[in-house]
């Protein structure tokens, strides 16, 4: 075995560094790149090669493995890529090799379940043609012993750029204390927490378009803080509005006139004089971002399956706060009578303890599913069989506490009931008789706890607009964003064309999106013939896509009456795009496009016309895929059995209402003009 190869953590991939790749296109710069940067493993996964490039974090002096596994589509067993499903790239060719970059959280050898693992500190999917998805990055609070987010972003942007890729793609998921920070930046900077290495709106769901988040970015952060002090002067927080806009207007060198002002110097601020009676805790430290793909489906075509909690639930650990059950129903903002809540917990426990009876070796709990059938025995009303469940959580009913847990066995989140008596390790909190509606102030209140504040009072609970209400959640439902790095022809010794195939059937003018492959980058020698970009584009698309091992170039459009030993130079410019004729498209192969074999169709009333990873089902009558949230079936509640859209439900027999969510972020075109919207919670059943 060859020794390993040590880099620089924080200089890899840079210009020259350690090589230049002279590639022009991923597919050959990734080959140069383990052949010249990295080392292969003498173990493989499930049959894939893994290379091994060893990164010194210099501060440190310590050595971390970045992973590089190359995937065989035609031998792996998700052959299918559900983030470019997600990503709205269903229609993609499907490439040959997949490869997973990985800088794993722990130094050792990556297992079966790696490309499950959510808790790497880098994981980065790129296909052969270029195109990829940042899947998870962790920094210090998310996992990380001493390496911070911004400074794993780096390393992942600079390998992109260094390997020529094309496109990539992240679901921005990452929170912060329960706040979202695409929310939290976007109203701030402007743009997402990945918005400083380029990335940009994608998709949005529930039919968001890209002008429906601008505007919504535009609106929320031109609030100006004195209306927002006005429109606050009658709620109970007025006076800690007013008091903590005031405050920071006063530590401004600058005027604090909108939202995004205000936002932006709160999460630029590093410290405040010991006098005043905030104490400011550095924002810019560094922030947890986890992020996922985290798609649900009512079907095995879109299901999903992967570890993303590897914890043991059963193990020892630090004691554990318990609530009587009594106490925490008496203070929750219910509509139910503390009585029937009670009484619900009870059925809860005494359907734990027969499930407890029958030792299972598997599971001694029940899934939310289980607990809910086994309440409706006994309580008709489902509302209040969830609303009770959402509770239950290292809570005393009696002489037994609940807990709610992932079960190692099975994966699954269950209820589990403990005796109570002579268990030593709980410890009581008691819950306290008056909610907190006043801001707490003192020496020790953190800028951290104000943006917190602000937050949760302004962005998401904003007095008597509709507006505000609707662009906020245009923001939250915008999770997909991209980055594209630009087509450069900057080698004065070779000439480079973004090359597109069509078959020798149809005319590319009238039909040249859906049933074709992306372009791809071809580089040829300064004196290449034409018959040399033939060949070039021949081997490069029978090198990269499963439909095209057997594809033949014919002829480049427009070039038709020069000879094939004719050299290009003085013919056609190079960094043009090029039309290439082809023949021999395995159109019968069944890893054909990104999104699958199957055939389906997207067709909600929100206006969603594609996958956006979203919790969708499927009408039982037209097959229409539509989400569930917008049928008012909240994301934790189990698909009915049989569903009818509208459209079929108005076919079979006319109704007079229609029940759901409905989002119409189409008829937000003025961001000061209020939308109509029903009087309820965006995110509840109403009335169309």
């Amino acid at each position: 075995m060859a020794p390993p190869k040590f880099y620089g953590f924080h200089t890899f991939a840079e210009s020259g560094v350690p090589v230049t790749f002279t590639g022009g296109a991923f597919r050959d710069n990734v080959g140069q790149f383990l052949q010249q940067c990295a080392e292969p493993e003498d173990y493989s996964i499930d049959g894939m090669p893994v290379w091994r490039t060893f990164l010194v974090y210099e501060n440190r002096g310590t050595a971390i493995p970045l992973y590089t596994v190359e995937e065989s589509v035609r031998n792996s067993d998700r052959p299918f890529c559900e983030y470019c499903r997600s990503a709205g790239w269903s229609h993609h060719l499907v490439s040959k090799r997949k490869y997973h970059l990985i800088l794993p959280n722990h130094e050792c050898n990556l297992d079966e379940g790696a490309f499950d693992d959510h808790s790497h500190l880098l994981h980065g999917l790129i296909h052969g043609n270029g195109f990829g998805h940042l899947i998870c990055i962790n920094g210090i609070e998310g996992g990380s012993t001493y390496i911070y987010g911004r400074e794993i972003m780096d390393l992942w942007d600079r390998i992109c750029t260094a390997l020529s890729v094309r496109q990539i793609t992240i679901e921005d998921s990452s929170k912060k204390h329960m706040m979202d920070l695409r929310l939290l930046y976007g109203i701030a900077y402007g743009h997402s927490w990945f918005g400083k290495w380029g990335y940009r709106f994608c998709h949005g769901s529930f039919g968001v378009k890209e002008h429906n988040y601008e505007r919504a970015m535009d609106m929320l952060s031109s609030l100006e803080l004195d209306q927002v002090i006005d429109d606050f002067s009658l709620t109970n927080v007025s006076s800690d509005i007013k008091q903590m806009i005031h405050h920071y207007r006063d530590m401004s060198d600058t005027n604090l006139l909108t939202i995004r002002d205000l936002f932006k110097f709160m999460l630029n601020l590093r410290y405040t004089p010991s006098s005043t009676r905030y104490f400011a805790q550095s924002w810019s430290s560094e922030k947890k971002l986890i992020f996922s793909t985290p798609i649900q489906r009512c079907s095995i075509r879109f299901s999903r399956t992967g570890p993303l909690l590897r914890s043991n639930p059963f193990r020892k650990e630090k004691p554990t706060k318990c609530r009587k059950f009594s106490n925490l129903a008496a203070n929750l903002d219910s509509r139910w009578p503390v009585r029937r809540l009670e009484q619900v917990a009870e059925v809860i426990v005494e359907a734990l303890k027969e499930k407890r009876a029958t030792k299972n070796v598997n599971s001694f709990g029940m899934t939310r599913q289980e607990a809910r059938d086994a309440a409706r025995l006994h309580i008709g009303d489902t509302g209040l069989i969830d609303h009770v469940l959402k509770v239950m959580n290292n809570v005393i009913v009696g002489n037994y506490i609940i807990r709610r847990a992932v079960n190692r066995s099975t994966k699954v989140l269950e209820y589990t009931i403990q005796d109570f008596n002579g268990w030593k390790e709980v410890q009581l909190s008691k819950v306290q008789q008056e909610p907190i509606e006043k801001l707490t102030t003192g020496p020790k209140r953190s800028v951290y706890d104000d943006v917190s504040f602000l937050y949760e009072h302004v962005l998401l609970g904003y007095p008597d607009s509709d507006s505000v209400e609707l662009a906020t959640q245009v923001i939250l439902h915008s999770k997909h964003f991209v980055k594209e790095w630009p087509f450069k022809d900057e080698d004065d010794d070779s000439l480079k064309f973004i090359c597109r195939l069509t078959t020798s059937s149809i005319d590319p003018n009238t039909n040249v999106s859906y049933n074709f492959p992306s372009s791809e980058y071809i580089v040829v020698p300064l004196y290449a013939t034409i018959g040399d970009l033939k060949i070039a584009v021949q081997n490069a698309m029978r090198d990269t896509y499963c439909v095209m091992e057997n594809v033949r170039v014919i002829e480049i459009l427009e070039m038709e009456e020069f000879e094939d030993d004719e050299v290009l130079f003085g013919i056609i410019e190079s960094g043009r795009e090029v039309w290439v004729r082809g023949c021999g498209f395995d159109l019968e192969n069944d890893l054909r496009y990104e999104g699958g074999t199957e055939s389906w169709t997207v067709r909600c009333k929100c206006g969603a016309r594609d996958d956006d990873g979203e919790r969708m089902v499927a009408c039982d009558i037209c097959g229409t895929w539509q989400h569930t949230r917008c049928f008012g079936i909240e994301d934790v509640e189990a698909v009915p059995r049989l569903f009818v859209c509208d459209t079929c439900c108005s076919t079979l027999a006319p109704v007079d209402k229609q029940y759901g969510l409905v989002y119409k972020y189409d008829s937000f075109e003025d961001p000061y003009v209020q939308i109509q919207l029903p009087e309820v919670d965006m995110r509840s059943l109403c009335y169309e």
